[in-house]
């Protein structure tokens, strides 16, 4: 059983990770940390966890925890990863891992010295439904994929909220413009060759409030839309010359119309659909993390997945830059 720290009371841990270290059948929430000891400890007696610590440095000197999640505000992730990592502790950390790919060539150095994992917390690749999508698109069930589409949007200008302050690492790319990245590279196999791309910027928060992305792959196009500035939407079609793939709920399971991935043919006369009732991604992100550090055979995101994930949105906020050169602005990945 894998005794896992928690760094932070974030919310996304008490309303998703904590509920999936509950019931994971190979790891177990044993500490919380809190800059704050009260906040440490309420949440503690809440969870029925016996073990608090007032720093985050105490837990990691800690003979009682493995491993740690670290669900702190985007701009930490690096420094506290790094820091794990040398007090000799697995990491699994919240997406995104870091605000520049070449800040994650520092975790692999470090995953590789101490010998530990570090993973960052890309639960949708967990989820039997993109499973189900990637074997469908290798199986021919839609023929050569030509397009993916994609969009992921939600309203909040709460100005203390940690996506709309930039030194925390906001904006709306770190916070929601990896998914359709990395789900599609997840389904497809293919990485992005160049991008073009428009970022808007808030201009009271100065952060990215909504992108419109179009990237080029080998064999298909992938453009998508994103924003933390509109209605609640999220989508992802799959469309090849004999049929087409959407999902109801791609990103966030179970929030719209529960997990669907429906299979269309190429008259449209015909759909097949495919359910997954009852999926916690947390929980099974958690188990494979849990499998992964016993050197169980585990398909956990990896830090070379990471890597190439953040050179596409990299590549993104380069495309948009208005000076560039080319009219057309593609920017290589």
């Amino acid at each position: 059983m894998l005794s896992i720290g928690l760094l932070s009371t974030a919310t996304i841990a008490r309303e998703h990770l904590i509920p999936a270290f509950q019931s994971a059948s190979n790891a177990n929430l044993t500490a919380v940390a809190s800059r704050e000891l009260s906040k440490a400890k309420k949440l503690a007696r809440q969870l029925d966890v016996s073990t608090t610590f007032g720093s985050y440095e105490e837990l990691l000197e800690s003979d009682e925890v493995d491993a740690v999640y670290i669900p702190l505000p985007t701009s930490q992730h690096i420094d506290w990863c790094l820091k794990a990592a040398a007090a000799g502790k697995h990491v699994l950390c919240e997406k995104p891992i870091a605000l520049k790919a070449g800040e994650i060539k520092k975790l692999q150095r470090a995953a590789s010295k101490h010998g530990v994992l570090i993973s960052e917390a890309f639960m949708v690749t967990y989820h039997p439904q993109w499973r189900k999508v990637r074997d469908l698109i290798a199986s021919g069930k839609i023929g050569n994929l030509r397009q993916v589409q994609g969009s992921f949007t939600y309203f909040n200008k709460d100005p203390d909220n940690m996506r709309n302050i930039p030194k925390l690492g906001g904006g709306v790319l770190p916070d929601i413009g990896v998914y359709p990245t990395v789900a599609t590279r997840f389904a497809t196999g293919q990485e992005p060759l160049r991008v073009q791309s428009r970022v808007d910027f808030d201009p009271k928060f100065k952060t990215d409030c909504y992108a419109s992305v179009r990237a080029e792959f080998k064999d298909f196009e992938l453009s998508f839309y994103i924003s933390t500035q509109m209605s609640n939407r999220q989508t992802m079609v799959f469309h090849g010359d004999k049929g087409f793939i959407e999902l109801s709920a791609p990103f966030n399971s179970n929030l719209y119309e529960g997990d669907e991935v429906k299979l269309h043919n190429a008259g449209h006369s015909e759909t097949r659909t495919y359910r997954f009732t009852g999926v916690n991604q947390y929980r099974l992100q958690v188990e494979a993390f849990a499998n992964a550090v016993a050197g169980k055979k585990s398909d956990v995101f990896t830090l070379e997945d990471s890597l190439l994930n953040q050179k596409v949105i990299d590549a993104i906020y380069k495309a948009s830059n208005p000076k560039a050169t080319n009219s057309a602005r593609w920017q290589k990945v």
